[in-house]
């Protein structure tokens, strides 16, 4: 810092321009490096140029210290480092001989500062850029604010304060120091080349399978070259933790997760680390319900705690029908619900169906403008297009519905929510994205009961006692119960593990094509 060890008396041209009958060359460097961004000109401008970073003071020495500690561990966190670039501030620092040098190092201080709060609090990328699925809202910080902050508070505990206080935050920092620490070693070993393994099974394949295994920290080590109980046992687990059916076989849905390579499941994590930075200003509610997109499952959280959890079927794997991601309130539940037929399903599917046929699925009414249920031989299927039909179509209360028995709304502009369904089905597969967006449940009368406990000191008997009168009923929730819909493929499970599911929708592939745009680079293998 030989550069900062001014002279006192060159210290005093940093005086306000109000004292001085010209500016200082420190002040005009300031204002010059400062005119693009209009904030960090107000600042500097409403604090008389004094400095935050670059002065002789003890507080300045203190927070330079503390950023450039923060910024020398964005890696640790998959931010964009050459965004903020520790060691080209320290070298402007280092080098400073003029005013001008010294300001053009605290303007960049500051610049990097605010730019490091930002992605580190929310996120390094914006979701609506990246797929037009991913709807989530983002409080940005108040630049200003944090500009005040950082002159009125202690450095390094406002640059902690910023960090996602989640512990899955932590436990995915640690998977990705982990999975760094292995990639450096050359990662997981060979694939397995196998059609299908199981118990029984001897040879290379088995060979390659157990080392895998022991790599990913699902084996100790051993010279077995027969598929044996350890291994099925080890592979169960394999399967648990990756979504799949436990059966114990390495068939190949199972290998080709196996096969998957360590840096590959690293962008995993450090996607999974920018999405809990969006949701970092997201109240989750001390109850909130939980839907992993990836995952299919749907979860009732009590203060961290998985209280009821059930499989569910999301949108399909086409664009216009993938289940979007974003946080809303459960306000109440509709208890033998009609469907009112989207308007994307009517023109897309049915309207099609009714022109070659009026009598086409019948099990639908048709509805104009009013509600009002009309007569289908008073219309004219034919005489319309896609953009000038004007009936809606509803299928009322039945077994058979839709939407099944029951529906859990949380009002939204994508016409989204969590509803029975009558195809049980689907819940047997693996993968279960069947939808055109909405999110169907498992066991939907058990998760109307985790909801009304808290308002019904026999939750199972009222709601059956609506569902038996055959008619609709909304049942108000006295508490609204915030939903996250959110995407997942890498999170810590109830133990700590890792667990992993497919990108299904391909977001996450996106997410880091948009982080790599933005600086963020991974190890290189070795060997």
């Amino acid at each position: 810092m030989r550069g900062l060890l001014l002279s006192a008396a060159i210290f005093m041209l940093a005086m306000p321009a109000s004292a001085q009958e010209f500016p200082s060359p420190f002040v005009q460097t300031i204002a010059a490096e400062a005119s693009g961004d209009e904030v960090i000109a107000a600042f500097y401008r409403e604090s008389g140029y004094r400095t935050l970073w670059t002065g002789p003071e003890e507080q300045d020495a203190q927070r330079r210290s503390a950023l450039l500690s923060a910024l020398s561990r964005a890696g640790a966190h998959g931010l964009p480092v050459a965004r903020y670039d520790a060691a080209k501030l320290t070298a402007l620092l280092s080098t400073a001989q003029t005013e001008g040098d010294r300001a053009r190092a605290e303007v960049a201080l500051t610049r990097a500062y605010l730019a490091f709060a930002r992605d580190v609090k929310t996120g390094a990328t914006d979701p609506k850029t990246v797929d037009p699925g991913i709807v989530r809202e983002i409080a940005r910080p108040d630049p200003a604010l944090l500009l005040a902050q950082m002159q009125a508070r202690n450095p390094v505990e406002l640059l902690h304060g910023l960090l996602p206080d989640s512990p899955r935050y932590a436990q995915l920092m640690r998977a990705k120091l982990a999975l760094e620490s292995r990639i450096a070693q050359g990662g997981w070993g060979p694939v397995v080349r196998a059609k299908a393994l199981r118990q029984g099974d001897t040879g290379e394949a088995v060979v390659a399978l157990r080392e895998r295994l022991v790599a990913m920290g699902y084996l100790t080590r051993s010279a077995t070259r027969s598929y044996d109980a350890t291994i099925q046992n080890a592979v169960q687990r394999f399967q648990l933790d990756h979504g799949l059916t436990a059966d114990g076989i390495a068939a190949e849905a199972t290998l080709a997760e196996l096969n998957i390579a360590a840096d590959e499941r690293l962008k995993s994590v450090i996607v999974a680390m920018e999405r809990v930075r969006w949701m970092h200003d997201t109240p989750l509610g001390d109850r909130h319900i939980w839907v992993n997109l990836p995952d299919f499952t749907a979860k009732v959280m009590d203060h961290g705690k998985v209280t009821f959890e059930t499989r569910s079927v999301i949108g399909k794997d086409v664009m216009d029908q993938h289940t979007p991601e974003f946080s809303d309130q459960m306000a109440h539940m509709v208890i033998n619900p009609s469907w009112g037929v989207p308007r994307s399903i009517i023109v897309k599917e049915y309207l099609p169906l009714l022109q070659r046929n009026p009598n086409a699925v019948s099990h639908l009414q048709v509805i104009d403008n009013r509600g009002r249920v009309v007569p289908r031989g008073a219309v004219n299927f034919a005489g319309y297009s896609a953009r000038t039909f004007p009936f809606g179509l509803r299928q009322p209360p039945s077994d058979g519905n839709a939407l099944g028995l029951v529906k859990f709304m949380f009002p939204n502009k994508y016409n989204i929510y969590l509803h029975d369904t009558p195809s049980k089905n689907l819940f047997a597969h693996d993968v279960r994205a069947y939808s055109h967006g909405c999110i169907r449940l498992a066991d939907p009368f058990d998760f109307a009961y985790a909801l009304l406990a808290l308002q019904s000191d026999d939750p199972q008997a009222e709601f059956v006692r609506h569902l038996k009168t055959g008619n609709e009923t909304t049942v108000k929730l006295e508490q609204k119960v915030p939903v996250h819909l959110v995407y997942f493929t890498a999170y810590p499970g109830a133990k700590g593990q890792m667990t992993y599911r497919r990108d299904i929708y391909g977001r996450d592939a996106k997410l880091f094509q948009a982080l790599e745009a933005a600086g963020v680079v991974l190890p290189v293998v070795q060997g």
